[in-house]
């Protein structure tokens, strides 16, 4: 309508000579009748997925780059230390996409440890392979110190103890990264012999398994300290399944065990399995032991009685 109106002007402006005014009406009438130009909405989808971009490069930069710290909390300095903190972040995180990138490359050992020791060199006869995570360490979390680990109570006499007549290994699904580092802090003296980690694990049905037929040693002889049955499923009767260890401070597990593995190592025993294997059907094998231990004693107590009562 507006066009026919404008026509119409346009009409008698001309009749009446005023060719100018016809004119500039015409254009104005076109501007008027055409269509507003689209504003352009944005593009949400597109913003949201390179947000996300970002913030997973930024979280991969700070996880694969921050130092490592000790069970104290303090920061353990590298190599790496002394640069610019960017600097830090980026070659640590190169560092360690290379370290999982050479894991992928590498086919797995066969023999996990090397071979025993002939004569005249001392070998253990028995092999105790540990868990590290919620056995020796449990991990800790805070917003004054971050990630930390914390020390289990008789730490250091269990494993005094144990190397006396155990090869000590730990074996966990743990990364390199974090356990090494861990275990300088927890092992100053050496006790433990050898350190296998998740590369040493094979990824079965998405878990992280521990594979004894790879250790190299003789399995009626080696004793499996763990919390999780499930991380051995192929050698159920090698497990020794204590109770997770949370970090409380009153825990006396490693005192209790220490005392059983010596007990072992004492009778030397040719299978341990039939021993594990008994206790493979208690929730609380440690408590079984005190107990079977306590009932032993009051036995004892009670033959030097009865001899006297034949007399």
């Amino acid at each position: 309508m507006i066009r026919r109106a404008a026509s119409r002007a346009c009409s008698q402006l001309l009749s009446g000579g005023k060719w100018q005014e016809a004119c500039s009406m015409a254009k104005r009438a076109r501007l008027c009748t055409q269509p507003a130009p689209k504003e352009s909405k944005p593009n949400y989808g597109l913003r949201a997925f390179l947000g996300s971009l970002c913030g997973l490069l930024l979280w991969a930069i700070y996880e694969l780059g921050k130092p490592e710290y000790d069970q104290c909390g303090r920061c353990i300095e590298d190599e790496l230390s002394g640069l610019p903190l960017p600097q830090q972040y980026l070659q640590r995180m190169w560092r360690a996409l290379h370290y999982y990138e050479k894991m992928l490359d590498e086919p797995l050992p066969t023999r996990l440890l090397p071979d025993i020791l002939m004569p005249p060199y001392v070998q253990p006869r028995y092999t105790l392979v540990l868990e590290l995570k919620d056995v020796l360490v449990h991990p800790d979390w805070t917003y004054q110190t971050g990630r930390r680990y914390k020390k289990r109570p008789g730490v250091d006499h269990f494993l005094r103890q144990c190397s006396k007549h155990f090869e000590i290994v730990i074996y966990t699904a743990e990364q390199g990264m974090t356990a090494f580092p861990i275990l300088d802090a927890l092992d100053p003296h050496g006790f433990i012999q050898y350190r296998l980690v998740r590369g040493a694990t094979q990824l079965v049905d998405g878990q992280h398994i521990k594979n004894l037929n790879r250790l190299n040693r003789n399995l009626a002889r080696v004793i499996v300290v763990d919390w999780d049955h499930t991380a051995i499923p192929m050698h159920p009767d090698n497990i020794f399944n204590i109770v997770r260890w949370l970090g409380n401070d009153d825990d006396v597990q490693l005192f209790d065990l220490a005392a059983f593995l010596q007990l072992i190592a004492e009778h030397q025993l040719d299978d341990v399995r039939e021993v594990l294997h008994y206790y493979r059907q208690f929730d609380d094998p440690i408590e079984q032991f005190k107990e079977n231990q306590r009932k032993l004693l009051e036995q004892k107590q009670e033959e030097p009685d009865n001899k006297k009562a034949f007399n």
